[in-house]
């Protein structure tokens, strides 16, 4: 068959259009398969990596999956890096996994037990391991709280390191949240000056999930509210100038989109800090699901004005984009 030159340099276009207008690769939303929630994400040796809770019923709760990619789109699982064959104390309820490395180690904090009162079992343990997909062992053969203190629920852990190397355990549930400063190796804590272990930093409608982060000398401490199989589940946030605030709620940045999704909530951030981006890694429920447990893990973009303040962000089914560390 022969073609006019005009023919072939019309298919050449159509040829270009559509290599020019082809989809760019995408995460898409969840970023991988089951149900996931409460994800804790972060950046190990060049990798991007999510430490969720397996979204299940209590019971079933009893081992942690971890997931690693190179670009944010392609997602490999590492199954069973921590269950409770290896903390013998816990046995139900293991919830909300929050990663630090430090000296060439890995500590995985987890709450386990759902403990209702200080005469139960559990609290907040600490694993720790080689690699970063362990697998990882109980570090102390207990919890490292065990206690309700200030009113918070020992639950949903979340492990700031600050401006000059120290580690503080910043948790809570039940509308409370402590923050505590760790010691060297993470099997306890040191007092603060007035002799303190736990000092509340409870921002307005705070009810779980708590985070901070640094951005241009600030604090930023973010956490949940509302209830967690709920559609009002959601993030807010407020700003300080240390990790014990005073934190005045400035409002929310990520909720439901009726369109999209329900009981957008518990979330962390991904910070590229040699690209100048932010994304937030969080869960939420599919509109097809009414069960509570049923909440896959998914990520945005999370952006500032001129301010500094954060932009509410879009949850979308799309996600976002391909990112290499570097």
């Amino acid at each position: 068959m022969k073609y006019s030159i005009s023919s072939l340099l019309l298919l050449a276009g159509f040829a270009s259009f559509a290599q020019s207008t082809k989809t760019i690769k995408q995460s898409g939303n969840p970023i991988f398969k089951g149900w996931y929630a409460d994800p804790d994400a972060t950046i190990f040796n060049n990798k991007y990596w999510v430490y969720p809770t397996y979204s299940a019923k209590y019971k079933e709760q009893v081992f942690m999956d971890a997931f690693s990619s190179d670009d944010l789109i392609t997602w490999k699982k590492h199954d069973h890096i921590l269950d409770t064959s290896a903390v013998k104390w816990a046995n139900k309820a293991m919830w909300a996994p929050a990663i630090v490395q430090k000296d060439k180690k890995y500590y995985l904090f987890f709450g386990a037990n759902d403990i209702q009162s200080d005469q139960e079992i559990g609290g907040i343990g600490v694993a720790v391991a080689d690699r970063p997909e362990g697998p990882y062992k109980d570090h102390l053969g207990k919890p490292l709280v065990d206690k309700f203190h200030n009113g918070a629920q020992p639950i949903d852990q979340f492990v700031f390191k600050d401006k000059d190397g120290q580690y503080y355990l910043i948790y809570g549930g039940w509308k409370h949240c402590n923050i505590a400063k760790l010691n060297k190796d993470f099997s306890g804590f040191l007092p603060f000056e007035d002799g303190k272990i736990f000092k509340e930093i409870t921002p307005d409608n705070y009810v779980e999930g708590p985070y901070m982060f640094i951005r241009n000398g600030k604090y930023y401490f973010m956490w949940s509210e509302g209830g967690w199989t709920g559609p009002d589940y959601s993030v807010a946030y407020a700003v300080g100038d240390s990790p014990f605030g005073p934190f005045k709620r400035i409002g929310k940045i990520l909720k439901q989109d009726p369109s999209i999704a329900t009981g957008a909530g518990h979330h962390s951030v991904i910070i590229n800090e040699k690209k100048g981006t932010y994304h937030i890694v969080y869960h939420r429920r599919p509109l097809t699901e009414t069960d509570g447990n049923h909440r896959v893990t998914c990520i945005d973009e999370m952006k500032f004005d001129a301010n500094g303040m954060i932009l509410p962000v879009v949850i979308t089914n799309e996600g976002v984009k391909a990112q290499k560390v570097k």
